[in-house]
């Protein structure tokens, strides 16, 4: 499997079915963070996961890359109470494994009003 099949992958089971029961497939317990909200580590996912999976999110990936270890995932993440936000996450991988995570966050983008006609996706 490729690493962008992984992430692929990854988001289908954890994120679009709130599943974490296979984590340990896909990441490394030394999963390193950016996001300053969440904790390093499997550990640190999974406790900003509880959180997070309780939204109930659904991912719709705009487009992915791939570029040796890196992948890149724009998406819209739109959650059970109807706020959009759009994303993207970087991760690199070793081994098939998720090993480290940054992203970027416009929160709440489905208030605004564009002044252009391009679309925010």
């Amino acid at each position: 499997m490729t690493n962008k099949e992984t992430v692929l992958k990854f988001y289908d089971e954890v994120f679009n079915n709130w599943d974490l029961s296979h984590i340990d497939e896909y990441m490394k317990d030394n999963y390193i963070q950016h996001n300053p909200t969440c904790e390093d580590g499997k550990a640190g996912f999974l406790a900003f996961a509880d959180h997070f999976l309780a939204m109930k999110p659904h991912m719709d990936i705009v487009r992915i890359g791939e570029d040796n270890d890196m992948v890149y995932v724009f998406f819209k993440c739109t959650l059970e109470n109807g706020m959009v936000n759009k994303v993207c996450d970087i991760y690199r991988l070793e081994n098939g494994m998720l090993a480290e995570h940054w992203d970027v966050v416009e929160h709440d983008v489905g208030n605004i009003t564009p002044r252009h006609t391009n679309g925010l996706f």
